[in-house]
């Protein structure tokens, strides 16, 4: 027989009767079982409910990583409602155009934004209701809508095609590789697709959830010794941030209960990637390419990436191509747009508010990057096509200037763009994030064989803040924007 789905509110409630002391959410010193966040999350539910929250609402959370977190998005799928992250530091003008797009009833947050939604905390709603008992069950249509600016910089909500369902009977092993029981360290922050929707699976599936507040590379090191952890998510900043630490500090640290790694989110540097294969061994470094949108996914491992270096796998769910501008399909090896078509027969994947998706005829969808196939059919990343620099009629890609200025020791962070040029329509513009003391000159020399003249950076900028936030994302055309208004 094949294992009945049940919703998310059910399953939590089977992991509370079956495993009520098993510790399921930890954040810093707090960790509650299995039997709490049941409860919690049913008084936190109740207190929504005569807020007026009701099933297929929106509700947003704009909360840092906790155990409120958590609880607040339990809450939410209890009632049949959807949890809508945000980001805890948006400004307000951001915050309001993604409530008024999700209608939210209200806001969840310790920010002190006025907005036209009442903003609580999780602690305020929690007060609002004694009543830990079990409610009635309700399945939400939608398991989460997290947000996008990708390259336009307009908010857009990503609205999951998967309802908030799980298999009622656990698998040993669930998707991402968690597994019941296992113990999984997310220091990037939820409100991001991937964190979020593997603290929806892992909790899903009984494992324990361990959150940092922030990211911290040491502390992430320490947080993976102190509870063995078994599964660990990183994004490339993480884990060039980590590799930066001075290697007897690494070293202090047990890593060897690792069983698994992913990261994704951003392109990694190569020489970052290898050097992370080697150090989490005998434990497999896993690397996933999709969007949000999940119409398809490819996937390698690092023994997969060591025999194709740069390579982000092959299609493993639904089906990648890729095209030219004439709409025609590209050979193995031509540089094109990557399109994506669901499995046939699958449903929809998701559905965009406040945006619409680039189509081709036959149904292939483009997120806006370019890359290629090679002959095996594992495919190869160059950048979005929107960041993509027109340099004197040469097409230069952001991402691999990034990665080749990320190889210098004293690089912490940086995001490459195309300012214009009257000469060259375009000139790369770096603006770096440095960790000691590092020149422009410095730079230049260490650019100097590893890129073509026409990609090497015609200007450096310093600052004091990283360019990409803690989930490895950088906003060029933002950064882009900024300069050009400042030198206007």
């Amino acid at each position: 027989m094949a294992n009945e789905m049940i919703s998310f509110g059910a399953k939590l409630k089977q992991h509370a009767e079956r495993q009520p002391d098993a510790p399921a959410v930890t954040c810093d010193d707090q960790t509650i079982t299995y039997g709490e966040l049941h409860r919690r999350s049913n008084r936190i539910a109740r207190g929504l409910q005569a807020l007026g929250v009701k099933q297929g609402d929106l509700v947003t959370v704009g909360l840092p990583n906790s155990v409120g977190f958590v609880e607040a998005c339990h809450a939410i799928w209890k009632l049949g409602a959807t949890p809508q992250p945000v980001s805890f530091r948006l400004p307000k003008g951001e915050l309001q155009a993604i409530i008024e797009l999700a209608k939210a009833p209200l806001v969840i947050a310790e920010f002190e934004h006025e907005v036209d939604r009442p903003v609580m905390t999780v602690a305020q709603i929690g007060v609002l209701s004694d009543d830990a008992s079990d409610l009635p069950d309700a399945i939400p249509a939608i398991s989460k809508a997290p947000t996008s600016g990708g390259s336009t910089g307009r908010p857009k909500l990503i609205l999951s095609g998967q309802p908030g369902v799980t298999p009622e009977e656990t698998p040993e092993v669930g998707g991402f590789g968690l597994k019941p029981g296992g113990r999984v360290v997310l220091p990037a922050p939820l409100y991001h697709n991937a964190p979020f929707g593997m603290m929806m699976s892992g909790t899903a599936l009984g494992a324990h959830i361990i959150l940092t507040p922030r990211f911290d590379p040491e502390r992430t090191l320490a947080v993976v010794q102190q509870h063995r952890a078994t599964w660990l998510y990183l994004v490339p900043t993480m884990m060039t941030r980590i590799w930066r630490l001075p290697v007897e500090v690494r070293a202090r640290y047990d890593l060897t209960t690792v069983e698994t790694l992913w990261h994704m989110a951003a392109p990694c540097p190569a020489w970052l990637k290898e050097a992370f294969i080697h150090w989490i061994a005998p434990g497999e470094v896993m690397e996933l390419y999709a969007g949000t949108e999940a119409q398809a996914v490819s996937i390698i491992t690092g023994s997969e990436w060591l025999t194709h270096r740069g390579s982000v796998g092959r299609v493993a769910i639904g089906e990648m191509k890729v095209f030219g501008e004439d709409g025609a399909e590209l050979p193995p090896g031509e540089v094109g747009e990557i399109y994506m078509r669901r499995p046939e027969g699958a449903p929809a994947t998701y559905k965009y508010l406040g945006a619409t998706p680039k189509i081709l005829e036959g149904g292939w969808e483009s997120l806006g990057d370019i890359g290629w196939f090679d002959s095996e059919g594992y495919l190869y990343l160059a950048d979005r096509r929107t960041d993509m620099i027109l340099v004197g009629g040469s097409n230069v890609y952001p991402a691999e200037i990034e990665a080749a200025l990320e190889a210098h020791p004293a690089v912490e962070s940086v995001a490459v763009i195309g300012l214009p040029d009257e000469d060259l329509g375009a000139r790369v513009h770096a603006i770096v994030k440095a960790q000691g003391r590092v020149t422009a000159e410095d730079l230049k020399a260490h650019l100097a064989d590893k890129l073509v003249s026409y990609k090497q950076p015609r200007s450096y900028e310093f600052v004091d803040e990283p360019v990409r936030d803690d989930a490895g994302k950088v906003r060029r055309t933002a950064l882009r924007d900024a300069r050009i208004k400042a030198q206007a």
